[in-house]
């Protein structure tokens, strides 16, 4: 089982490698972005071997652009591989996004049309990230902030059926779909029913603001605030509905002190052991 063992987890800062290389409670881990680490020396990767010592480590992508037009990017593949060689993950992960265009990145990642000539696309890509990278992939679920026309499958039949016919699982982030609900009117509860238990191999959870225009008719995926209770609540129904599955804090922007973010972690632990371990 995909990430069988974990318990709850934090997004890690470089801020927080001392504490976190200290702190030995149990089923605690750790989740970086690769593209942070993609170097050859220096205090980064350092202090994240420190903490790779103590606790498991999750890496989580956010460049190899899945969905886009773009070929993959081999020497992109090639040092998340040697990343993976390195500090031996137990999760690894990336987006059902694009991010490259022609040769060029942007700072964000862009919703696919989920077509099906982008499902047999995007399942190809997938198949060969897993081969390049010698893992499974677990794919994440994106924030919408607009609806686009054309969409052949929902969110999750697209998601259901790359797991098909890649065998790779998912990353459902709780944050993502609230943001979703709010900004193009999605149903969160049918949307969790329709995933399959058995895929969902990781949760994220995280905070999101309002558009500084639009108000509460807009909401960002910021993740620089504390987990709201709109995303607690969905986190208390996804754990009834899948049983245990490892949760992620995330925390990117206006970051607290470790001992701040490791309060919110104890709550996520606490809905975790109280969680009911789903029987076949």
């Amino acid at each position: 089982m995909i990430g069988a063992g974990l318990g709850a987890g934090l997004g890690l800062k470089l801020a927080h490698f001392d504490e976190a290389s200290r702190d030995r409670r149990n089923g605690l881990w750790f989740e970086v972005h690769p593209e942070n680490y993609m170097v050859d020396g220096g205090p980064r990767l350092a202090g994240l071997e420190r903490v790779r010592e103590c606790h498991p480590l999750s890496l989580h992508g956010v460049g190899l652009s899945l969905g886009g037009p773009d070929p993959l990017d081999k020497g992109h593949l090639a040092r998340f591989r040697a990343l993976i060689d390195r500090f031996e993950p137990c999760l690894v992960s990336e987006h059902l996004a694009w991010s490259r265009f022609g040769g060029a990145s942007v700072p964000d990642l862009l919703p696919v049309l989920r077509s099906r000539e982008a499902l047999a696309r995007i399942a190809g890509r997938i198949d060969a990230a897993q081969t390049a990278l010698g893992r499974t992939l677990l794919i994440e679920n994106p924030a919408h902030y607009l609806n686009l026309r054309g969409h052949e499958y929902d969110e999750a039949d697209f998601l259901r059926e790359l797991v098909r016919r890649t065998g790779c699982g998912l990353l459902v982030d709780l944050n993502n779909i609230v943001v979703s609900v709010r900004n193009i009117g999605t149903d969160a509860y049918a949307y969790l029913r329709a995933i399959p238990p058995e895929a969902v191999g990781e949760i994220h959870i995280a905070g999101h603001s309002e558009d500084p225009v639009m108000g509460a008719n807009l909401l960002i995926d910021s993740h620089d605030r504390p987990v709201g209770d709109a995303v607690w609540s969905l986190l208390t129904a996804a754990l009834n509905l899948w049983g245990p599955k490892p949760v992620l804090i995330e925390r990117d922007g206006d970051v607290p002190a470790y001992a701040a973010l490791i309060a919110e972690r104890e709550r996520a632990q606490a809905g975790l052991d109280s969680a009911k371990v789903l029987t076949a």
